[in-house]
């Protein structure tokens, strides 16, 4: 087959991979959802075996709570997905959500959210992340520049197929969102909390705190992928007026979670 035939080939592939995110940014996806949501398994599988669990049963019921609450209210594919909850018992200042419908919580996260609202604002984040495609669209970058994902089991390829989807930190390679990315999922998890009666000015609060517990020595594990700063705060306020009525609208409706009550 001849170069140019095979060049052809390539850029109609990438043309027929073209997608929107929730937002209407254009995405690269050249990973199907069923091969992505197994990848996303195989990493949440790989972090239970790895870390203990939470024996604290009123923090797990609260996470859980906020969780239950929040994704109630996704839109297709993902509304139907039984999203599973684990809290880790490790003090580190952390949050993860896989494809597949996989969130972690790190017991260190509640040292920063102080309620469930800051809490929601973390939640809502993270689902972003997976209702938005991001490690679809990452794995799918690393695909079109020549990089293999290897998916096979053996320690290497765990270890990327993890960075690639968001778990950089805990498997000791730094590979952060993008700052596209990671706009979208603080936009998208601010109206995703005001959805579910959380009180989305909550969200400026707990980044807030994330800068205070990075100037007490050092950065939390969270902030290592998920960068932080005004300009952070800035679009979150800007979008406030939209989540905070939509949070009103919640209420309306009688949407007024009580996940602080153990």
């Amino acid at each position: 087959m001849s170069m140019k035939i095979l060049l052809l080939a390539a850029a109609t592939a990438l043309i027929t991979a073209c997608a929107s995110s929730p937002t209407g940014r254009s995405q690269l996806i050249l990973i199907s959802d069923s091969e992505i949501n197994r990848m996303g398994q195989q990493s949440y599988r790989q972090m239970q075996a790895e870390m203990p669990m939470s024996r604290n049963r009123a923090m797990v019921n609260r996470i859980n709570c906020i969780t239950e609450a929040i994704i109630v209210h996704l839109q297709e594919p993902h509304a139907p997905q039984t999203w599973e909850v684990t809290v880790f018992a490790d003090d580190s200042i952390n949050a993860f959500a896989l494809p597949g419908g996989f969130i972690g919580v790190f017991e260190g996260m509640t040292r920063v959210a102080e309620d469930q609202h800051q809490l929601a604002a973390v939640i809502g984040h993270e689902i972003a992340h997976v209702t938005a495609r991001h490690g679809a669209e990452r794995v799918s970058r690393h695909q079109a520049t020549g990089f293999a994902v290897n998916v096979l089991g053996t320690a290497s390829g765990t270890q990327q197929t993890a960075a690639l989807l968001g778990l950089g930190a805990q498997v000791g390679v730094l590979l952060p969102f993008d700052r596209a990315q990671e706009t979208e999922a603080d936009l998208l998890g601010l109206d995703y909390m005001a959805r579910a009666g959380f009180n989305p000015a909550a969200s400026v609060k707990l980044w807030q705190n994330m800068a205070e517990a990075s100037g007490r020595g050092g950065p939390p594990s969270f902030l290592s992928t998920h960068p932080s700063g005004t300009e952070r705060i800035r679009q979150l306020n800007n979008r406030l007026p939209q989540a905070m009525q939509l949070y009103r609208e919640a209420q309306s409706q009688g949407l007024n979670p009580t996940c602080d009550i153990s």
